[in-house]
């Protein structure tokens, strides 16, 4: 059937309408489904990144230590805790010494040092200072005694061959042992370092057939200097005593607390100072004995023999702070100290 115009014009319209939502949805779909534009270049840098810091490799130990040890001083305070150092007074005398007034204590056939455990196999001793030294004595049951001395805190034991007067014992009534810096130059001296605790010291010669340089000690007398002074025994006037002077070596090896023949491990100085044999200098002991009698020599007599042969032993056993402060205050400064370690 023909259409009329007017039924024309709406299919038309119709038509139109059609075209126009297919039109939207082609739009519609380009903006949901569209592709994404690729990215922009980014423009290359020409700046460098340094990396991260490495880790640690904890399995690699650390550089070792400097092997250079630290000054005398420094181990020496850090071993033994010192009392902080006292000015020197303006009246102090300036020489290099401390002392120990130490009295005698007993008589035994022993020598600890030089027959160790033998028990009546040495000729007499007289003992000084430490009260239990006898042949068994070592530095642990000397340190547990008591002990004579001014100071108490000397535990040492000293002792010498016993004097006979017509046959019969005489002990010294004057005692001292005198720690000295003398005998060397100022400046060995002033690095004296302190005896090592447990040193053991023989000074003289026991078997000595005649007085020669092995002949340390010497004879004079107290109050009558016009007597000259002798390796063997002299005659002393009337109103005087006679006295033993013996000095021991200052020159230690350094390690050895003692020797086969109780006497290598120490020297005497050369020429002021210590040879490089025994290069540790430590202080100087003196011991000065005076005994109550005088006169005709030839009724004196050692428990060792001769005069000659008088000897000394000194087993160390100071209690260390109380060796380095009077080394550190008396021998290095050149003060004289008494008992109590001061000027």
């Amino acid at each position: 059937m023909p259409l009329t115009p007017r039924l024309r014009r709406r299919v038309w319209i119709a038509a139109l309408a059609v075209a126009g939502v297919a039109a939207s949805a082609v739009t519609a779909n380009a903006m949901f489904f569209m592709p994404p534009a690729p990215p922009k270049a980014v423009p290359t840098s020409t700046t460098t990144v340094a990396p991260p810091p490495a880790l640690a490799d904890t399995t690699t130990p650390p550089p070792a230590a400097t092997s250079t040890p630290p000054p005398a001083e420094t181990t020496m305070a850090a071993a033994v805790p010192l009392k902080p150092q006292e000015p020197i007074p303006p009246n102090a005398v300036r020489v290099a010494e401390f002392v120990a007034e130490c009295p005698f204590t007993h008589k035994l056939p022993d020598d600890p040092i030089v027959l160790p455990n033998l028990a009546g196999a040495s000729h007499m001793h007289s003992f000084f200072g430490n009260t239990s030294t006898n042949a068994h004595s070592d530095v642990t049951s000397l340190s547990k005694a008591s002990s004579t001395c001014s100071p108490k805190v000397d535990l040492s034991s000293y002792w010498v061959p016993t004097l006979l007067v017509d046959g019969q014992a005489v002990e010294p009534t004057g005692t001292t042992f005198y720690y000295l810096g003398e005998g060397v130059r100022d400046d060995v001296t002033a690095r004296i370092q302190p005896l090592p605790y447990g040193l053991r010291i023989v000074a003289g010669n026991a078997k000595a057939t005649a007085p020669d340089n092995t002949t340390m000690s010497r004879w004079s007398c107290l109050h009558a200097g016009h007597v000259g002074a002798s390796k063997d025994f002299v005659n002393c006037p009337a109103g005087t005593m006679i006295e033993s002077y013996l000095d021991f070596p200052q020159c230690w090896n350094g390690k050895d607390l003692d020797s086969p023949d109780h006497k290598s491990h120490m020297s005497y100085p050369v020429a002021g100072d210590c040879p490089a044999t025994h290069p540790v200098p430590v202080p100087k002991l003196r011991q000065v004995l005076r005994y109550p009698a005088n006169g005709d020599p030839s009724k004196f007599k050692l428990s060792s023999g001769p005069g000659f042969t008088m000897h000394g032993d000194f087993f160390n056993v100071w209690p260390e702070a109380e060796m380095a402060q009077r080394v550190r205050d008396c021998i290095n400064r050149i003060v004289k100290c008494g008992p109590d370690g001061r000027p």
